[in-house]
């Protein structure tokens, strides 16, 4: 417990440690002062002595102990022993960010590691904790779109909601304009000055209630910057299919919808990516986030809790318990 109490220890006034060279000086001194003090009386055998020996003899030195002890805690007192709390403040004009994710059973693909949903979920987790300033919502989308988180500032909520998506959670298929629409209605009523949209899929649009093209008018008129992200491999991709004799892996052609992806973002301000493999989507997520920064001021507050009190009560103390037993115990007669 007391290495846990130093490990947290910081000195205002470190400087004073000089004054420890005193300590060897002062038994220096010490040494050479009893070596005077020392009488020799010429005996011929010193056998009946040896049963003579007191107790005091044994403890002579305890009052010199004492007082290096109480020298020593003075210095570490005048040392000012302090425990640092630092604390951060963070003020700023965030960004209002609507997380578009598909979770279409295609995004069960292993391609990505261990498949393209949770290398999505693992690359957004990171982004959420890059954006402290920032609101973030969570919309998903298959063959109809859902909210799953509106915007929030709360990290752990979010990032909560984020690791329960999963396939099967809404109707299969591909509805990006479902998914985008429904990201633009959680961002209408933003006051934030910029208001963006991440939208992820790895397929192309065959259903839901809203034409793509109809959700990116409606996102130019509400002023969202839209980023696309079109996921998986080229070629054809692994992906798990259920049968009666269990789950079979089947390569299936990787179909991206780019065209549309790239018209949806250059049109609304934005800008679309390839995500091929891990590496790759986590490098767009770390553009986004260097494209999209945030006004953030981090005030940093350091608060000190002096710790100089023990040091000087011991002092003190044993200070107090040399001069009682020079006194008492120890008491020399002239």
């Amino acid at each position: 417990m007391l290495y846990n109490w130093f490990q947290h220890i910081t000195f205002a006034y470190p400087v004073f440690f000089g004054l420890f060279a005193i300590i060897p000086l002062m038994i220096l001194w010490y040494w050479r002062k009893t070596e005077k003090n020392q009488g020799v009386v010429v005996v011929s055998t010193v056998k009946n002595f040896n049963s003579v020996r007191s107790w005091k003899n044994l403890f002579r030195h305890a009052l010199f102990v004492l007082r290096l002890l109480v020298i020593a805690s003075i210095i570490l007192a005048l040392a000012r022993p302090q425990i640092r709390n630092d604390e951060q403040i963070v003020n700023g004009e965030g960004i209002d960010i609507m997380l578009c994710l598909d979770i279409s059973g295609s995004m069960l693909a292993q391609d990505f590691s261990p498949n393209r949903m949770e290398a999505a979920k693992n690359v957004a987790s990171e982004f959420i904790d890059n954006r402290p300033a920032d609101r973030i919502g969570l919309v998903i989308f298959s063959g109809e779109s859902f909210t799953m988180c509106p915007l929030t500032s709360d990290r752990a909520v979010l990032k909560s909601q984020l690791s329960n998506v999963q396939s099967g959670l809404l109707e299969d298929g591909t509805a990006i304009g479902s998914g985008l629409a429904t990201s633009v209605d959680r961002l209408r009523s933003s006051q934030s000055k910029s208001k963006v949209i991440i939208l992820l899929t790895d397929g192309e649009n065959n259903g839901g209630l809203i034409d793509p093209n109809t959700a990116k008018e409606i996102a130019k008129s509400v002023g969202v910057r839209v980023y696309t992200i079109g996921m998986g491999t080229e070629g054809f991709a692994p992906v798990p299919m259920q049968t009666a004799n269990g789950i079979i892996m089947q390569k299936e052609k990787v179909s991206i919808d780019e065209k549309l992806l790239t018209q949806i973002a250059n049109e609304t301000g934005g800008k679309y990516y390839r995500a091929t493999d891990n590496e790759s989507l986590h490098h767009i997520y770390g553009d986004i986030d260097k494209l999209e920064k945030s006004k953030v001021e981090i005030t940093s507050l350091k608060r000190y809790s002096e710790q100089f009190f023990p040091f000087a009560l011991a002092a003190a103390a044993l200070l107090f318990l040399e001069l009682v037993l020079r006194f008492t115990i120890f008491k020399k007669f002239p």
